[in-house]
């Protein structure tokens, strides 16, 4: 008698999760060659693994490229309009300071005032009203420090140290570390032509002085008498 065989049935069990395993070490193989940074396989990729499993494969957007692909577009739109607003300058008018206002912590009350930086006098009345405000060109070296002095002493007519030159109007209220007088004055002459042009007015020029154009040494001079205070900013 001729034995039976019995059919072979096929496992397929067994065959799922050799073709499982096999898809494993492919993605594993993708993944240490650089081909996949595990994130998101490719389409294909995931189309062969799923058909091998026997599933249908998915056509379902990935959820992290759908995320990663909306932000992108927004972050750009944002940093735009922060770039252009950034680059908007600014509407708001800036008032630039007054050269002609009275120095702060310059004394109150009737007085001269000279601001060695800005190189600027004021006469000023009894109620802080300014009278005038004009340019002079003080000294070139540091001998007269800021302070308050008082007039002491007055010509219609003086010569400078030295013959340095000839000067009206003068209106002394210190001394230098020389002992020289230090006041307001006209520009002085030498030999007829002026030290120094009326351009010049605004800047240091003097040996230790104020020198001023005549029409202002004459109203600073008609404005101080002996005793008038003098305050010199900084």
């Amino acid at each position: 008698m001729t034995p039976k065989h019995r059919a072979v049935q096929p496992r397929y069990g067994r065959l799922a999760a050799v073709a499982a395993s096999v898809a494993v070490v492919a993605v594993a193989l993708l993944s240490s060659a650089g081909g996949w940074d595990g994130s998101s396989p490719d389409a294909s990729v995931r189309q062969r693994v799923s058909s091998t499993l026997g599933a249908a494969p998915s056509t379902s957007p990935d959820p992290a490229g759908s995320a990663a692909g909306s932000a992108g577009p927004s972050d750009d739109a944002a940093d735009s309009v922060a770039a252009e607003q950034a680059d908007v300058p600014s509407t708001k008018a800036v008032t630039p300071p007054d050269p002609t206002a009275l120095p702060p912590a310059s004394g109150s009350g009737r007085r001269i005032v000279f601001d060695q930086s800005a190189q600027r006098v004021w006469l000023v009345d009894h109620a802080d009203d300014v009278e005038r405000t004009y340019l002079g060109s003080g000294s070139l070296i540091d001998n007269l420090h800021p302070g308050t002095y008082a007039v002491y002493s007055r010509s219609r007519w003086a010569v400078g140290v030295d013959d340095s030159g000839v000067m009206q109007y003068f209106v002394r209220f210190t001394k230098g570390p020389s002992g020289a007088a230090i006041g307001f004055h006209t520009i002085p002459t030498k030999d007829g032509a002026p030290l120094q042009r009326i351009s010049q007015l605004g800047t240091p020029q003097s040996h230790g002085c104020i020198r001023q154009r005549t029409k202002d040494a004459i109203a600073l001079w008609d404005f101080a008498p002996e005793g008038t205070k003098v305050v010199v900013v900084a």
